[in-house]
This record gives structure tokens, C-alpha cells and sequence, in this order.
């Protein structure tokens, strides 16, 4: 299963923009020529057009397309506006309006800037930066998504051969809050619910993982998941969800017929939330090397628009499948 050929097919018919900042980085500029090769999507590049232009050229890399547009944050005619906002959204937090002239200067914060007034479908960064720097400018510019307090990751897994057929699997949290609380969960389970239909454009069905099912053992870290669930019930998701559940139960129809036969979920779940980072993070990586699943990820998710971080490990190519993912969570033209 290629899952991400088939997803650059559905993020071409999107078409869009996706602005990346780090363009003094070689793997950002082999990707922004890359994307506009496979046509999925346009590409900004922010930063002095000379330098990206002298290392283009070095990297033997032909940045002459009209699908590239290259744009220097400190001599953008859309610097003084974003300036403004920023200063606004943050001068209770004691931003002065000179300060937040330099702040919107910085490429992370103009290209998040780009994504909120609708210049970019997403952002697409962390190759050179840290995560919590790409997350620090992402909250401070975008923000959380209306309705949520929390912010996230997923990972989609494509797991062979599960039942004899290839499924897809979205697991969350699994690299960015530690230990979430019973809100946050349901948080957590709401932004990958959406990130699922975006990306993978399927129904979600989430499980809410425990080592308990149904009541099954009495624990404060058991209760902490049927809160969430209760959460759920209170905000009437538009999504079938249900908890506690331990793994199996919630992925192999046998063990749920016994187990939770009234659930609309048991045995059924495409969707994983695990209880906290510890379990999330070992979770994905048992499945990805001993069931040789493809892990693609992490995915930011919860903010108002899409902006998602990359290891400064990455490939270029992996700016290239994350833009992919971008556009689709975008789901705009």
C-alpha cells in the first residue's frame, strides 16, 4: 500500500500554497523544487533572494518556476500589517509595537503570519529549527483551534497484513504531551478524529486506550480515560468514540464481541488515543519495527491552521510527504 502516493493525488486536486521558512536549509530547497515538480502545490520561500538564489545555484537546483515565489519577510509589503496583529494578539503579554516589528521579521513568525490571513494554505518547518521553536511561533501567530486547549501530534501507521488486509491506523498522543489530563485527552481525541477525515478521508472510530475495559480494573489511571470519555458525551462529538478500552478489545472484533459487545467501536477502532506520551511513544514504535508498519509523523494538530514540525533529522524528502499532509489538513483551495 502506498498510502502517500494516493495522498498527493487527493492533495493535488487541493492544489494550495505551502510556505516554507527555513530556505538558508539545502533540504528546503531540493523540497520546494521537488513539490512544484509533482505539481501538488505551490511553494513560498522566505528569505533574501540573492542568498536562496547563490545556493540554489550551488546545489545545482533551477528555483525558475512560477510556482516558486520567493519573498523576503523584511522587505514584504505585508510586514507592517502583520507586525500590527501580532502586536495585538500579544501586547497583554507585554509586546511592544517596536518588538513585534522584529519578531514578525523572523521567518517562523512571518510565514505562520502567511498561513493566518490566508497568504498559505500551511507551514512546514523544524528542519533547522527546534520543535518547540516552530510550536512557540505556530501558538503565538495561529493559535489553538477553536474549542480546544490542546495541542498534539498523530502519527498515521499503516500496518500490513492486519487481519489479512492493510489498514491504516491514526495513533495519538505520541511526541508531544506528556501526560495529559482527562480534558486534554478529549482534546486529543477530537483533533485526531478531524485530522483522520482530513487526511485519510475515512469515518474516525476512536478508541480511548486503557489497561482496563469497560470497568473491568478499578484505577485513578482508568478513571482518568473514563473521564474523557465523559467529556466527549458532554461536548456531543460528531464522531463514534468510546472508552475505556484496552487494545485489544478495541481492534480485534472477536475479543470485542466478548469484552464490549454493546460498543460502536470495539473491534472496530481506527483511531488510538493512548493514555499518555509513555504509552503512545512505545506503542508506535513496537508496531513500526515489529510489524514493520510505515509510521508517518509526527502530525502537529489542534491549531487553527495547519503549521507541522519535522526532526531537524529529516530528509528532503520528508518535507516533501509532510507538505502533502499540510494541504490536506488545510482542505482549502
Amino acid at each position: 500500500m502506498n498510502i502517500l502516493e494516493s495522498l498527493k493525488i487527493r492533495a493535488m486536486q487541493i492544489g494550495g500554497t505551502i510556505v516554507l521558512p527555513e530556505s538558508h536549509d539545502a533540504r528546503t530547497l531540493q523540497a520546494a523544487v521537488q513539490i512544484v515538480t509533482e505539481g501538488f502545490a505551490k511553494v513560498i520561500l522566505l528569505g533574501d533572494p540573492d542568498k536562496i538564489a547563490a545556493d540554489a545555484k550551488g546545489l545545482g537546483l533551477n528555483l525558475n518556476n512560477p510556482a516558486i515565489k520567493i519573498i523576503n519577510p523584511v522587505a514584504s509589503a505585508d510586514l507592517p500589517r502583520f507586525a500590527e496583529y501580532f502586536f495585538n494578539r500579544r501586547k497583554e503579554k507585554g509586546v511592544s509595537a517596536a518588538e513585534a516589528l522584529n519578531i514578525m521579521e523572523k521567518p517562523l513568525y512571518f510565514g505562520a503570519c502567511m498561513v493566518k490571513h490566508g497568504l498559505a494554505n500551511g507551514m512546514v518547518a523544524g528542519a533547522a529549527n527546534t520543535t518547540a521553536d516552530v510550536l512557540k511561533a505556530a501558538l503565538q501567530v495561529v493559535g489553538v483551534s477553536p474549542g480546544l486547549k490542546t495541542v498534539s501530534s498523530t502519527f498515521i501507521m499503516v500496518v500490513p497484513d492486519f487481519l489479512g488486509e492493510d489498514r491504516v491506523f491514526l495513533f495519538a498522543d505520541c511526541a508531544v504531551v506528556p501526560n495529559p489530563t482527562a480534558e486534554q485527552l478529549a482534546d486529543i481525541a477530537t483533533s485526531t478524529a478531524k485530522t483522520r477525515r482530513a487526511i485519510i478521508g475515512d469515518e474516525p472510530k476512536v478508541a480511548l486506550l486503557s489497561f482496563s475495559t469497560m470497568g473491568s480494573a478499578q484505577h485513578e489511571l482508568a478513571e482518568k480515560v473514563i473521564v474523557a470519555k465523559s467529556i466527549l458525551d458532554e461536548r456531543k462529538v460528531d464522531f463514534d468514540y468510546d472508552g475505556e478500552l484496552q487494545l485489544d478489545a478495541a481492534i480485534i472484533p472477536a475479543i470485542a464481541k466478548s469484552k464490549a459487545p454493546n460498543s460502536k467501536v470495539a473491534g472496530q477502532a481506527n483511531t488510538l488515543i493512548f493514555p499518555d506520551l509513555q504509552a503512545g511513544n512505545i506503542g508506535y514504535k513496537l508496531v513500526q519495527r515489529m510489524a514493520k508498519a510505515e509510521a508517518i509523523g509526527p502530525i502537529i494538530q489542534g491549531l487553527a491552521e495547519p503549521v507541522c514540525d519535522l526532526s531537524r533529522g529529516c530528509s528532503y524528502e520528508d518535507i516533501v510527504n509532510t507538505s502533502v499532509l499540510v494541504l490536506l489538513m488545510s482542505g482549502k483551495k
